[in-house]
């Protein structure tokens, strides 16, 4: 008996949807409807990843469209819609017009796709998490921000360069906000199995400078693609990180990765999404994980939370 495949629908036929539609495609485990304003471009790129799938002999479909009603009872509601980044600008100046896109798309899956997991991507990441989850009304373990898969992968990527070794053998874990404030736990950081203080090889001294340029290269990583490309913002990397959130729900892996999601008590914080450790499943998050933070990232993370209510405040 063939297995139904799940349904996903991803708002915004932009770079990082549309790249997320093809990645999560390849797999051939799920339906997809790419939805956009501009129904012509989701339209057409559907019709482009129709084709590349014929190409990778995978047989799943791929609709584009800007009626919700086509999206009716998914499983998984990835939304991407959103103004991205320019040059010189904070992920956090883009509140204003982007709280009014989410909250309105978050009021139309609703109504078509009640008991969808809802993955938010659309920037400020935490608040617009937090926007969501509010608009929604959804059980909070239903409503999760896409961002410290992407940042730890980023830093991953920072310590693979730095130290010449392969970037599958390194594990590392970044919580806080998707922004300035994200904090890397350097600590739970290894390569090759062993804490990444003795994969250095360098005094103690050397060994702080070195994380800390680690640490603001990671942070840095996506301003610079932004002005690099002079429009528009990143996106296979964003991409790649939704099609493997989305992967460990509709596979129902129980994979930890670290994500934004509303806290209610953890880690001594209330009515606040913020990047921690979660454990995903069929059913969203399964848990979230409470590690123990030194001094420093303690205050580094309450920082953190400090800024996204602060913005939060701007909705």
């Amino acid at each position: 008996m063939t297995k139904k495949r799940k349904k996903i629908t991803i708002v915004g036929a932009g770079n990082v949807g549309a790249t997320a539609a093809l990645l999560i495609s390849q797999s051939g485990s799920a339906d997809i409807v790419l939805i956009d304003i501009y129904r012509n471009i989701a339209q057409a790129k559907s019709l482009d990843i129709q084709d590349a799938l014929a190409v990778f002999k995978k047989d799943c479909s791929i609709t584009g469209t800007d009626d919700y009603a086509e999206s009716k009872d998914s499983d998984i509601v990835v939304i991407t819609a959103g103004v991205p980044r320019k040059p010189g600008m904070k992920r956090e100046e883009l509140v204003a017009i982007n709280s009014s896109i989410v909250r309105s798309t978050v009021e139309k899956v609703k109504s078509t796709s009640p008991r969808s997991i809802l993955i938010i991507v659309t920037n400020p990441l935490d608040v617009m998490t937090y926007l969501a989850y509010k608009t929604s009304g959804f059980n909070p373990r239903r409503v999760i921000g896409m961002a410290g898969a992407l940042d730890s992968a980023r830093m991953e990527r920072q310590i693979s360069n730095e130290l010449g070794v392969p970037v599958t053998s390194i594990e590392s874990l970044i919580i806080g906000s998707h922004g300035d404030e994200m904090v890397p736990i350097f600590s739970r950081t290894k390569v090759r199995s062993k804490p990444l203080s003795g994969s250095l090889k360098i005094p103690a001294a050397d060994a702080q400078a070195k994380l800390a340029g680690i640490s603001l290269a990671t942070k840095k990583r996506g301003a610079q693609i932004v002005n690099l490309l002079g429009s528009g913002s990143a996106y296979y990397a964003p991409a790649a990180s939704i099609a493997r959130m989305v992967n460990a729900i509709i596979h129902d892996t129980g994979e930890t990765l670290a994500a934004s999601v509303y806290l209610d008590g953890e880690y001594g914080l209330r009515d606040i999404c913020i990047g921690v450790p979660v454990v995903l499943g069929a059913s969203g998050v399964r848990s979230i994980l409470t590690i123990e933070l030194s001094d420093d990232e303690r205050g580094a993370f309450l920082k953190a939370s400090d800024v996204i209510r602060k913005t939060i405040e701007l909705l």
